[in-house]
């Protein structure tokens, strides 16, 4: 796992061993953050089931001002924080430990990513009828192909 472009680029960043945790490929966060690039610069992006913090981190490398980061697992905080710290990005970083949808309503950011476990369906529902209350300018929710989102949430 590596920070893909911007001022981290090419750093690699610790990730946790086996599968409990998704990190979003390096393919995807590229394509991702490539669309994303115009909203990136000045944003504060929120990066919910953060795992190892990946897409966060990518987002500040490419000019994000903030990232908040929502972990549920202690040892997946622990790995953000270390993430943080080898990159020197501490001051411009939160780090939430619980579950997400508990949280998502304390914080304004201009991009949520939620990417939680394939297997928790019902997370989507919660986070987002969260969000849908007070909705950000933009919301990424990365999902399994077999998986449908509804067309509105919230409301």
């Amino acid at each position: 796992m590596r920070v893909i472009a911007g001022e981290f680029r090419s750093r690699r960043l610790k990730t946790l061993p086996g599968l409990s945790l998704r990190p979003t490929p390096d393919r995807l966060r590229e394509a991702l953050f490539n669309v994303l690039a115009p909203r990136i610069e000045g944003c504060l992006f929120l990066d919910a089931y953060a795992g190892c913090g990946a897409a966060g981190i990518e987002a500040l490398s490419r000019g994000a001002r903030q990232a908040i980061f929502i972990e549920k697992h202690q040892a997946a905080v622990a790995v953000i924080h270390e993430n943080l710290r080898s990159l020197g990005l501490e001051s411009r970083a939160t780090v939430v430990w619980g579950k997400a949808a508990a949280f998502l309503a304390r914080f304004r950011p201009d991009i949520v990513f939620l990417d939680p476990p394939y297997n928790a369906e019902g997370e989507y529902e919660e986070a987002l009828n969260t969000l849908g209350r007070t909705p950000p300018r933009l919301v990424i929710a990365q999902h399994a192909s077999r998986f449908e989102l509804k067309e509105s949430y919230g409301c």
